[in-house]
């Protein structure tokens, strides 16, 4: 990736009024916030189309459409990302920490399709504070902050997905049931008896075979900044309902840039298909119980997609600790981290302490 001064960021003025427009989650148009003035988005013919793995690797990106845009890394969490325009400095939405521009752009390989926000800000507000309010002992003052709007960052989060074939030998055993009767004795009545019983014992005998698997759509997440067990719980996403991509989009929400290249991408890919390939090697193994040994797997016919995911994100501070909560801005999914009171914890403990105690008194009397 290079380096250059950081060139202007597109922007999309009012026909009206002159003010900025910004994407209205959830419709197909940009909206004026000042005189309500609508610019509808132009549909485009534009196919989605899987590009070469292979190819674009033995390559090097080159002839591959880029884009030059202004970003900021955190220097607490490492998240890259864009900044609005005028503005220098901001706080980091990943984490909480203030950043500020230095002056340069991040050249990167410009996505190919993503998904339009579904869900406005208000929206999302109203889901996080019906996640925040089921949470048993949390802070007061977490829920404090629930009341709080401005915290919540629309980001554009970058995603590859990876179509191939695998190929899967495997070394293993299988393992067959089988019934004994054994003889035994014990006492009844205060005399030794013998009697026989039904053993299940399992007859292990070594497998090898071949087995084969296709991928369609394995989503990898090109972020290092946020909790992978949040993000994969977001899903599913409408990947069906992917559209070409375009600046419109974007128009009042931040991008965040890919930390997790092509290449460890389909590592990450490789690591989520090996659970499916396992399931099947032990369907092929059949029996009662199998082992596997050894895994070898060719990829073939690999191509990839790179796109954005929209996500309402909010970074909570609380005790020196970040906590993140996300919002799939598609479903209304929220996951998050939740930071605990000990205090309400230690009260609970103790009331359920005193009711046993009083019970405890009660029917002693």
């Amino acid at each position: 990736m290079t380096e250059a001064q950081a060139p202007a960021t597109k922007q999309f003025k009012c026909s009206q009024c002159g003010a900025k427009v910004q994407f209205a989650p959830g419709t197909e148009v940009m909206k004026c916030p000042y005189c309500e003035a609508e610019v509808r988005i132009p549909s485009s013919e534009e196919e989605i189309v899987e590009l070469d793995f292979i190819a674009f690797l033995r390559e090097a990106e080159q002839g591959e459409e880029t884009r030059e845009q202004r970003t900021v890394r955190c220097a607490q969490c490492a998240a890259q990302f864009d900044l609005p325009p005028n503005i220098t400095s901001s706080e980091c939405p990943f984490c909480g920490s203030n950043v500020v521009q230095e002056g340069a752009s991040r050249k990167t390989l410009k996505p190919k399709s993503l998904l339009p926000f579904k869900i406005d800000q208000r929206g999302a507000w109203e889901r996080f504070r019906a996640w925040i309010k089921a949470l048993w002992f949390a802070p007061s003052d977490l829920k404090r902050y629930a009341q709080t709007e401005g915290k919540l960052n629309g980001m554009y989060v970058p995603y590859w997905t990876y179509d191939f074939d695998a190929t899967s030998f495997y070394r293993g055993e299988r393992g067959d049931d089988y019934w004994v009767t054994e003889s035994y004795t014990t006492t009844e009545n205060g005399k030794t008896v013998r009697k026989t019983r039904q053993v299940r014992k399992t007859r292990w005998r070594s497998v090898s075979g071949t087995v084969w698997n296709t991928f369609d759509d394995l989503l990898v997440l090109g972020s290092q900044s946020l909790p992978r067990k949040h993000t994969e719980a977001l899903e599913p996403w409408d990947l069906t309902n992917l559209v070409p991509y375009g600046d419109e989009y974007l128009s009042g929400f931040r991008t965040e840039q890919y930390t997790v290249d092509l290449a460890q991408g389909f590592e990450r890919a490789k690591e989520i298909a090996d659970d499916e390939i396992r399931a099947t090697i032990r369907r092929d193994i059949g029996g009662d119980h199998q082992r596997i040994h050894s895994v070898r797997s060719r990829y073939d016919d690999i191509s990839f997609k790179h796109l954005l995911l929209p996500v309402w994100i909010s970074a909570y501070r609380y005790r020196q600790k970040v906590y993140r909560f996300l919002i799939n801005a598609r479903t209304g999914e929220v996951q998050g981290e939740r930071p605990w009171s000990w205090i309400k914890i230690t009260l609970a403990v103790l009331g359920i302490a005193a009711v046993v105690a009083v019970c405890v008194i009660l029917g002693n009397k």
